[in-house]
């Protein structure tokens, strides 16, 4: 299997591959669908793999920053994974994937992010689970109770994309959000120029919305805001649709502000759609990533990264003041040892003991660097 990019008119190639692996899609979606992944398409993200001619698999890198404590670190999110159903059990899938994890390393991301179909396929090659989107039914007589006063906000549209992109950027700084990712500005313009998806913009504040399920459901795709004002006001246009919605299916983080503004809170329905994690380059993620405000760590790492070798190796990591360095270090007899899931995972905020008893991390003391990676990863976006 030859793998290249794409040129930007080669992309009805993939359709035939992509209704074979996971169903048709009609003509308006596949529009709707070429017009987002362009930007892609002439970045040359998009990749195909040929036996000849014949694409028998596909995969794509979206160019994104994802938001650790206050600090965005370049990701690559990786998407659009297809093989042919014929050609499945050959390995492509993970040729493919390894050769898209070379590619995230040469466009310079330290991390890369998935949704996985399967885990096994992505585990081999290092990926790990480590966070969630979370989508939540809200009544929406509760969100029309939440108390407001008027702020100044604006339809938005493509015009606005680098505008949006600062907005939301800021929100989750100020939140020091870990997961969260935010994209480039092209792909935002392609985002809000999307049909049926009603986007409104604040100085400090972002909402996009949508009506599903016979206009019965609306659909809270991203409602982001710094301060508490502007906050109210965006949920409040959302509960004003109370009369014609009974609920409100809201794409939030586990512990979204908005759960504590509803005057009343009943059983909570929430689906959770798991995310994978990589680190690409270590030194470069861990320096990337913000931390905890005061906390201090020190520890020697042994990392085994066999897709990775650049990650091999003794390492001593430090943090301190927010800042984190990975250095390369003599053998140490009590270092922490791990590979690159358990890197992922301990990246992402997984509990030490947690990864001792799934056996992703050994030696070193009980709890390790633990305080240092806390965090609660969440995502508002699923590609």
């Amino acid at each position: 299997m030859e793998i290249r990019a794409l040129a930007p008119d080669e992309i009805d190639a993939t359709r035939d591959i992509r209704a074979r692996a996971f169903g048709p899609m009609p003509d308006d979606e596949w529009a709707e669908n070429t017009r987002f992944v362009r930007p892609l398409l002439e970045a040359g993200r998009q990749f195909a793999g040929f036996d000849g001619d014949r694409i028998v698999a596909t995969g794509r890198l979206h160019d994104l920053t994802q938001w650790w404590h206050g600090r965005a670190v370049p990701m690559a999110g990786v998407g659009g994974i297809t093989v042919a159903p014929e050609e499945r059990g050959r390995g492509l899938g993970r040729r493919m994937m390894a050769e898209l994890l070379e590619r995230c390393a040469g466009l310079g991301h330290p991390l890369s992010m998935l949704y996985p179909a399967t885990t096994p396929l992505y585990r081999s090659l290092g990926w790990e689970h480590a966070g969630a989107q979370h989508m939540m039914d809200l009544p929406a007589e509760a969100l029309r109770t939440v108390a407001a006063e008027r702020v100044p906000v604006r339809r938005a549209g493509p015009p606005d994309a680098a505008e949006v992109a600062a907005v939301v950027g800021r929100a989750h700084e100020a939140a020091r959000d870990c997961g969260p990712i935010v994209w480039n500005e092209a792909t935002w313009r392609a985002l809000l120029g999307e049909r049926e998806e009603y986007c409104y913009l604040a100085d400090d504040g972002f909402l996009s919305y949508r009506w599903a399920g016979g206009n019965s459901l609306l659909e809270v795709t991203r409602l982001v805001a710094r301060s508490e004002r502007t906050l109210r006001a965006l949920w409040a246009i959302v509960g004003s649709g109370s009369s014609t919605a009974a609920t409100v299916r809201a794409c939030v983080a586990p512990a979204d502000p908005v759960l504590w503004l509803m005057r009343e809170r009943d059983d909570e329905t929430v689906q959770r759609y798991p995310w994978m994690l990589r680190v690409v380059d270590a030194p470069a993620a861990i320096e990337a990533r913000g931390y905890p405000e005061g906390v201090t760590a020190e520890a020697p790492l042994r990392i085994d990264d066999p897709a990775r070798p650049a990650n091999t190796g003794h390492w001593h990591l430090s943090i301190k003041d927010g800042q984190g360095r990975l250095e390369r270090a003599a053998e140490h007899p009590d270092a922490v040892r791990l590979g690159p899931r358990g890197l992922a995972a301990l990246y992402a905020g997984a509990p030490v003991p947690a990864l001792r008893r799934s056996g992703l991390l050994q030696g070193g003391p009980a709890d390790g660097p633990a305080a240092a990676f806390a965090a609660s990863p969440f995502s508002l976006d699923y590609f």
